[in-house]
């Protein structure tokens, strides 16, 4: 029966092929059906590959099977060995006789949705509500692993998914011991998370090559000593150095890893207990003797090196911590919708997100149309019920506001601003916002601007500039007015600036 093997194996080939490119013609508007299409051309495609391999067995013969197959056809009686296998063929169907026939022809055939094919599809259990079929990442649990994990900043789950990528300071505490159980776990979970979704959303690339390339990647980098925050000259991983000191503008207290504006709270600051408390415990992790320096898990010895024992396992951190910031860069289009997804989720009461998610996954199960008639129906009932004349923002719901809402908010009022180079923001709510947000703050960096709390409803280039140059006139005068004061002594030992002296002589009270 190898023959028979063998032709149903090409015959298998053929169809799938066939499969395969009926798929590929397609495309579908909804997410929801082209993940499922794409499943399910990777599901073809690995069939074909094992077909494959069982075809090439056939045709390598290494225990003469075939060989033998083929010369009792070709010498013996061909009705003799025709009528053996079709006594076989009646046997089994004796023994079996519910045993349904495997139609090739139907199996891969697309089918329509009233031909029996279920409404389910194969995508449905792969992904949460939140990750809404691959569109947004869901990190909620490992944003609670991360707020978990001892001496690490509290941060909110909008600033974890601008940082969750990001193991050394200042985005991630020095305080925070990265040889803990506690910190492997979080951070393998979050490779697995991140891998686990590259594979759910892109299952016709070829990931295998790119997880290889990535570890390809790190062996060169620890090889040369190249890993961030775990190079041998550097400090242990349970108390690594910041990379940069805060924002580089003021004074930075290594100790309390604090940063400050001014001089004279700094100095006032070392004397304090917390400071003090601070650098005898930095001194007294820092100095750890030669001797016992080698007997300490988790600590640099005399030597300024780890332990061969230590080394292989902060080599096994430092791969996950690699792993997860060249996955998060592949991922950054999605990252970054994430964030915008998060953000406006914030705005909405938990009504509005139930109903959002009910609309979401009404139309992801809602049937796709089956030509092109049926899709131009459509398209033109959805033109025809969303009626805006008025070109009025849309709403989350995809409909426009009401027009009374739209006037209580001003939004058709055009507020420009020069320094975010002539952007214009639409009402003063969005005018207002503008001033925090990123766009603005760099505008004003741009011009060699650093306190940008005090350039709040300034727009123009030209009024920043003056504003600038006063406060760094008025600084500059006050430190020249600051050290020439004169101060006087009265009999009775009393010291007061020049100025209040004359004042009080004058008026006979000294």
């Amino acid at each position: 029966m190898l023959l028979e093997e063998q032709r149903f194996l090409h015959e298998d080939l053929e169809r799938l092929e066939q499969g395969i490119s009926d798929r590929v013609t397609e495309d579908p508007k909804r997410i929801r059906d082209r993940l499922n299409r794409d499943h399910q051309i990777a599901g073809f495609l690995t069939r074909i590959e094992d077909q494959s391999k069982r075809l090439l067995d056939i045709y390598n013969d290494t225990e003469g099977l075939r060989a033998k197959e083929i010369q009792e056809i070709s010498t013996g009686d061909p009705f003799e060995a025709f009528y053996r296998q079709l006594d076989e063929i009646k046997d089994f169907h004796k023994r079996y006789p519910t045993e349904p026939v495997e139609n090739l022809e139907r199996a891969y055939k697309r089918k329509a949705p009233g031909e029996g094919e279920s409404a389910t599809a194969e995508v449905d259990n792969m992904f949460t509500g939140e990750e809404a079929f691959g569109r947004f990442l869901d990190l909620t649990l490992l944003h609670e692993d991360y707020l978990n994990i001892p001496n690490n900043k509290r941060v909110t789950y909008l600033q974890y998914l601008q940082i969750f990528d990001k193991f050394t300071p200042p985005h991630l505490n020095t305080k925070c011991n990265k040889r803990t159980d506690q910190y492997f776990g979080y951070v393998g979970r979050l490779a697995e998370y991140l891998e686990n979704f590259l594979k759910r959303t892109r299952p016709l690339e070829d990931l295998d090559k790119l997880f290889t390339s990535i570890d390809e990647d790190f062996e060169k980098a620890w090889s040369a000593n190249e890993v961030p925050g775990w190079s041998l000259d550097s400090k242990s991983a349970g108390s690594v150095a910041p990379a940069t000191e805060g924002t580089g503008e003021g004074i930075w207290c290594p100790e309390c890893e604090k940063e400050f504006k001014n001089d004279n709270v700094y100095r006032s600051h070392l004397s304090g207990k917390k400071h003090i408390k601070a650098a005898e415990a930095r001194k007294a992790s820092s100095s750890i003797p030669s001797d016992d320096a080698t007997k300490t898990n988790g600590h640099v010895n005399g030597k300024g090196t780890s332990t061969p024992v230590q080394r292989l396992k902060d080599r096994a951190i430092a791969e996950r911590e690699y792993r997860i910031q060249r996955l998060a860069s592949s991922l950054e289009s999605i990252r970054a919708g994430t964030r915008v997804n998060v953000e406006r989720k914030q705005g909405m009461t938990e009504r509005e997100r139930q109903i959002e998610l009910e609309a979401f996954f009404a139309e992801s199960w809602e049937p796709a149309p089956q030509n092109g008639r049926d899709g131009e129906d459509t398209d033109s009932e959805g033109e025809e019920k969303i009626y805006n004349p008025l070109k009025l923002p849309l709403a989350w719901d995809g409909k426009p506001i009401p027009y009374w809402l739209y006037k209580l908010h001003g939004l058709g009022v055009e507020f420009s601003c020069e320094i975010c180079g002539n952007f214009v923001y639409m009402g003063r709510r969005a005018f207002d916002k503008h001033f925090n947000e990123s766009r603005h703050i760099y505008g004003l960096k741009c011009l060699g601007i650093t306190q940008t709390a005090l350039f709040r409803e300034i727009t123009g280039i030209e009024d920043a500039l003056k504003l600038w140059d006063k406060i760094q006139r008025d600084k500059a005068a006050q430190k020249r007015g600051g050290a020439n004061i004169v101060q006087m002594e009265d009999a009775e030992g009393n010291v007061m600036p020049e100025k209040v002296y004359l004042d009080l002589q004058k008026q006979g009270l000294l």
